[in-house]
This record gives C-alpha cells, structure tokens and sequence, in this order.
C-alpha cells in the first residue's frame, strides 16, 4: 500500500512555524536535521556513533610500549 500519511497543521509562532509529531511518527533523541527537497521539508534524526563504532574506526597502535614497574602497593590500614 505504501508509507503511512497523516495531516497536521502548521501553526504560526513568533519565531516562524511548527507543527506537532503524532505519536506514530515521533523521533527519538534531542536533535534532527531539516533540511529542504524542492517543496518538502525532510527531517531525520540526528544519530550519534556510538563508543564502539567510534572505538571500531581508529586505526590500531602499532607502538612498542615501555616496560613499566609494577611495584606491589602498601598495607592499608582501615
């Protein structure tokens, strides 16, 4: 059938124009991206790479590391 489709207004402010999300469409996260295609406005969210996928795209460290003392710690009194 295709992609689902719901009207909403448009609703004028001071500061230019919104309208509100139905719950059906809601996007997660704080930020989106709007930008224009002809006469329609698309707007995604903005997906941040997660720990890993940064972690996953540096280059591995080929580095000889120096030898470190690894000295036993003291006694702790509690």
């Amino acid at each position: 059938m295709g992609e689902p489709v719901v009207r909403v207004r448009l609703v004028r402010t001071p500061g230019g124009q919104r309208l509100d999300i139905p719950p059906g469409f809601m996007l997660g996260g704080e930020e989106v991206l709007l930008r224009q295609d002809g006469a329609k406005l698309v707007i995604e969210p903005v997906v941040r790479p997660s720990l890993i996928q940064i972690l996953d795209g540096l280059e591995c460290l080929d580095e000889d590391w120096p030898d470190i003392a690894d000295a036993q710690p003291e006694d702790v009194r509690l």
